[in-house]
């Protein structure tokens, strides 16, 4: 009996406490949510703004990835927003015939080299921008200049192109009235009707435009960078070659790798370093089309002048899964090199 009793005693104890950890546990769960609410509210036009850019994503980038299903389908736009699923599946067929096609081989090949050769003399561009401005020790040149520098980034392709066609074109251009003036030339280049001439105006225009905009990053990727290790360097007996070699570049190395990435990721459709189709379908026309025909061009004439959305959208996801490739090698590259990656 007196087992039991001390049992039912010390039964009611643990119930009594049980409830009352129940209680409190609840009473805390409704004081964080009032707390999140109030804090929600004190924060209500910040949030506002983040969640008007989640909707901005969902409405322009998540919701039209249902348009992929056009690829794999022969989707008619008379069908509608309702023939991107209802549309009877063909498989890999535009796949196939763009593969096939007679213009193939040139796309591919101006393609690759327009955006290699932008990489290749565009990229390194910032950088040693960066690191002559990162010399300069007056203040007020060191910003006028690289304000004037990323100017032109802000200016649109459609500005651009007139700026080219003024500068250089044939008879009227000014840089060939200069040249013919002073007896360098004889007779007009034809900066804008040669093929032979088409990627190197491409890679010059997308230097000029994007070049001070992406030194900001590195200028940037540089104040990073400790004091003491240049002057430690230079009690070493440092140079100022020696300094940027050892001490500057190391130093932003990690921004370097991450830029890379983007920029092999984007090889394509030359983001990073100018839009391979605005420069392609401004500046190309039937004269240089042979060089100046690409990924982008092809795929916007054939999806809008002649409807084949299908066979346009097929060659949009070929370029987009053949970029998502790079990064993800690029980058499983610079981990294994480097230590380094963007993710």
């Amino acid at each position: 009996m007196f087992n039991i009793g001390n049992s039912e005693r010390r039964g009611s104890r643990l119930n009594a406490e049980t409830k009352r950890l129940n209680g409190t546990s609840v009473s805390s769960d409704s004081a964080a949510s009032r707390s999140i609410w109030k804090q929600l509210g004190r924060q209500k036009y910040p949030q506002l703004f983040v969640w008007i850019g989640i909707a901005y994503l969902c409405v322009f980038h998540f919701l039209p990835l249902f348009g992929i299903l056009m690829a794999f389908k022969d989707y008619s736009v008379t069908d509608g927003i309702r023939g991107i699923f209802t549309a009877p599946w063909v498989g890999f067929r535009y796949f196939e015939e763009f593969y096939h096609d007679y213009q193939f081989g040139s796309i591919v090949r101006n393609t690759l080299a327009l955006s290699l050769l932008k990489l290749i003399f565009t990229f390194p561009m910032p950088i040693l921008f960066a690191l002559m401005l990162n010399e300069v020790k007056v203040r007020w040149f060191k910003r006028t200049v690289q304000t004037v520098s990323y100017l032109p980034h802000f200016i649109s392709w459609v500005v651009v192109y007139g700026l080219v066609v003024v500068f250089m074109s044939g008879e009227s251009g000014m840089i060939n009235h200069i040249l013919m003036s002073v007896g360098i030339i004889k007779e007009p280049i034809g900066f804008l009707t040669s093929p032979n001439n088409f990627w190197g105006l491409a890679v010059g225009s997308a230097i000029w435009k994007e070049m001070g905009w992406w030194t900001i990053i590195f200028l940037a990727a540089l104040s990073g960078i400790d004091p003491a290790q240049y002057e430690a360097a230079q009690i070493d007996g440092a140079g100022r070659l020696s300094r940027i070699w050892h001490v500057t570049l190391p130093g932003i190395k990690g921004t370097i790798v991450v830029v890379l990435i983007l920029a092999l990721g984007s090889l394509l459709g030359g983001g990073l370093v100018g839009s391979n189709f605005e420069q392609a379908f401004l500046l190309g026309n039937p004269l240089n089309a042979d060089k100046s025909e690409i990924l982008q061009t092809y795929a916007f004439r054939m999806g809008l002048a002649q409807g084949r959305y299908s066979f346009a959208t097929a060659i949009d996801l070929m370029q987009s899964v053949i970029s998502i490739a790079l990064i993800l090698g690029s980058n499983f590259a610079a981990k294994k090199t480097t230590k380094t990656g963007l993710f």
